[in-house]
């Protein structure tokens, strides 16, 4: 029998994938593409990038970061130059299609070949987030539907991948207008990249848009605020630590947006700080805030910015902003 290595988004729907009667072996395509910086380096380079911003996140020594990345672009490489049937099962949000460029961009200098299950929704699911909701039989219902990544696809998601890591978002910005062949889920995911820059007026990302709206509406706590904001997203794509993380950042300094209800900064989020003790923080937005959120004044000028979205290093004097209502660069 030909071997069969399936490729996903993260560890839960790669358990179930173990649970399938599919058989083969699954590998979890694991890094927050949509957080930290992704330049336009060679590979080794970037994944050592990667392995430095995800150890300095909290999550592991770098050494062992690095060496999963490595170990999993190893085996992706092997499975392909073995002639290996790849199936690659990625969903619709942002944190997905990156994960999904990634990896057809490192299979398009390979000789194998390469098919896609790709989904924005199930049947019997109205409000799908992703295929870590489904169970193993569900997800074998999606089996027939895998399709071959054609000649097209891999060409148009290494062009896509190359925009993503260009140190200015201006070939980021085109190729989210785009409708290339087999990615029909790339553009909405690219222009919710391009909302972690800071919008005119308010000098928000989208991300801290929505985390300020929902402690401005009575979600008191990171954790209600987090479910808030998820649900404020037209495709949920974070993780619980990474929205804390944004919180931290907007609480934290004396001009800070949000604090705790006694009136304090946040402490680290998880997983630098507690998790149990983050996660029920009573907060409040400040005045600064307030002002922040209606418009009347700008969060870069408040707190300043030192961000990467993508390859673009956003910082005071390097300031790229997104408007999301005209889907422009300002």
């Amino acid at each position: 029998m030909t071997p069969l290595l399936h490729v996903t988004n993260g560890d839960s729907t790669a358990d179930t994938l173990r649970r399938t009667t599919l058989g083969g072996d699954v590998l979890s395509w694991r890094d927050t593409l949509h957080a930290g910086p992704v330049r336009a380096v060679p590979r080794p380079d970037l994944l050592r990038l990667r392995a430095g911003f995800l150890g300095d996140a909290g999550w592991g020594c770098r050494r062992m970061i690095l060496a999963s990345l490595e170990s999993r672009d190893r085996q992706l490489r092997r499975a392909l130059g073995e002639g290996a049937d790849v199936v690659l099962w990625f969903e619709h949000d942002l944190y997905d299609q990156l994960q999904l460029l990634d990896a057809l961009s490192l299979a398009a200098d390979e000789d194998g070949e390469t098919e896609l299950v790709v989904v924005g929704s199930f049947p019997g699911k109205p409000s799908f987030r992703g295929l870590g909701e489904l169970t193993a039989d569900e997800l074998e219902t999606l089996w027939p539907e895998r399709r071959p990544a054609s000649e097209g696809t891999l060409a148009a998601a290494t062009e896509a991948w190359a925009a993503v890591r260009a140190p200015e978002p201006a070939s980021l910005a085109e190729w989210a207008e785009r409708d290339p062949p087999g990615l029909p889920y790339l553009a909405p995911a690219l222009r919710r990249l391009l909302e972690e820059l800071p919008a005119p007026g308010n000098g928000l990302s989208g991300t801290e848009r929505r985390a300020l709206e929902a402690i401005g509406v009575g979600h008191a706590t990171p954790g209600e605020a987090f479910l808030a904001a998820q649900d404020a997203e037209p495709a949920p794509l974070l993780g619980d630590t990474w929205f804390f993380r944004t919180l931290t950042e907007l609480g934290t300094g004396p001009n800070r947006l949000l604090e705790t209800a006694d009136g304090e900064g946040l402490p680290p989020a998880p997983p630098l700080g507690d998790a149990q003790t983050f996660v029920a923080l009573p907060l409040r937005l400040t005045e600064a805030g307030e002002r922040v959120l209606a418009g009347e004044a700008d969060r870069v000028k408040m707190l300043g910015i030192d961000r990467w979205v993508g390859g673009t290093h956003v910082t005071a004097a390097s300031l790229w902003r997104w408007d999301p209502a005209s889907a422009c660069l300002a």
